[in-house]
């Protein structure tokens, strides 16, 4: 899936350029992370307290550009031939493989990389907040070797933020139209029609129809849905264009009334745009969630875990959701007022309404087909 983060922050330090000690004989963690999606103030207060460790940090802007980075490593993991002719060559250097040791990844790639083995598991029994964690999303990381979430697996990631697909709009607009939307099935209103933005994303897309209709984001079989397609068609005929990326800009301008996007993606605009409103569709929505991963054949156990607990811990979590303004899946003390006031109906969900909602779960290649396919027809 794609996802943009578009703007770090003040209260972000550009990773970038952040290495922590320089001591020759600290131990040294690489990792490779989202762009902004961990705070400055964190890593100072992990050196601070681990200071015989040195982190290094490597900032990548998309979750799809980290994913292939796995996969190069892997890829010359295998292809490296230290010992063959290159010794030959006078003046050849070794190609050695440089890998992170712990990597941000979104939880809709974990199936991939569990099954073209870019990953390897974690040791539960090491991951001290394991059992702090709600059981939602001890699930979405157990997985078995073929990606799918399975309670006999093993443990593949561990999450440290969320957020959700929600509606955004212009307040200015539906003051003058007399209501505002609270939910899916109020894109179909004929006052909108030519005036919403979508996601370019068949499960996204699809998935929020079917939320709609009372189903679930991961239904398997589109065929045995009643009225799904003539849903499809009359959503269409309200969407003035389907974007991934650059569904924000026209709404600012007022080119678009509503759009559909990742919280992620819009919670830094809203304190700079008052005239932007975000609900969380009542029906339920899908979730997504940053996790740290560790590459397959890396060995850098005991330093991994240290920062991994460390981000576990109830008052860094809660530092990662204000400072980044997310959720965090440890449960905090997070209080409504602790968020800005833009910021709190995008982030302060009903708990009814998260119970609603479902995670982008592996579907088969099939069903996958199937979604691309009622998408294609949907655009027509």
């Amino acid at each position: 899936m794609e996802r943009r983060s578009f703007l770090l922050g003040t209260t972000t330090l550009a990773l970038s350029q952040l290495l922590v000690g320089c001591a020759n004989n600290k131990q040294v963690l690489n990792v490779e992370i989202l762009q902004g999606s961990i705070p400055g103030q964190v890593v100072n207060q992990f050196s601070r307290l681990q200071p015989k460790m040195q982190l290094k940090f490597t900032p990548v802007e998309q979750l799809e550009d980290l994913f292939k980075k796995l996969q190069t490593w892997q890829k010359k993991t295998k292809t490296t031939d230290e010992g063959g002719w290159r010794r030959f060559l006078p003046f050849a250097k070794s190609q050695k493989v440089t890998k992170a040791d712990l990597v941000t990844l979104g939880d809709y790639w974990i199936s991939y990389a569990i099954e073209k083995k870019l990953i390897q598991p974690l040791d539960v029994t090491k991951i001290q907040q394991w059992s702090a964690l709600p059981k939602k999303w001890q699930e979405l990381v157990t997985r078995n070797d073929k990606g799918l979430v399975d309670s006999k697996g093993n443990v593949w990631a561990v999450p440290y933020r969320w957020g959700s697909t929600v509606i955004i709009y212009r307040r200015d607009k539906f003051q003058e139209l007399g209501w505002t939307p609270k939910d899916w099935s109020d894109l179909w209103n004929e006052k909108l029609q030519g005036r919403i933005s979508l996601l370019n994303q068949p499960r996204e897309v699809i998935g929020l129809v079917l939320k709609k209709l009372g189903k679930s984001y991961n239904t398997e079989n589109l065929d045995t849905v009643p009225n799904l397609e003539k849903e499809l068609q009359l959503l269409n005929q309200q969407v003035k264009f389907y974007d991934s990326t650059r569904y924000l800009e026209p709404l600012i301008i007022g080119d678009t009334w509503l759009a559909v996007g990742w919280s992620n993606d819009i919670a830094p605009f809203l304190g700079r745009y008052p005239e932007l409103a975000t609900v969380v569709p009542d029906s339920g929505t899908a979730l997504s969630a940053d996790v740290w991963v560790t590459p397959a054949s890396q060995d850098r156990q005991s330093l991994l875990y240290e920062w991994i607990n460390f981000c576990l811990k109830g008052d860094v979590a809660k530092k990662i959701s204000l400072l980044t303004k997310t959720n965090s899946p440890i449960p905090t003390n997070i209080a409504e007022s602790d968020f800005q006031k833009p910021l709190r109906s995008l982030l302060v969900i009903n708990p009814k309404v998260f119970d609603k909602s479902d995670f982008l779960l592996p579907l088969s290649q099939q069903t996958m087909a199937q979604y691309e396919s009622f998408f294609a027809k949907m655009k027509g």
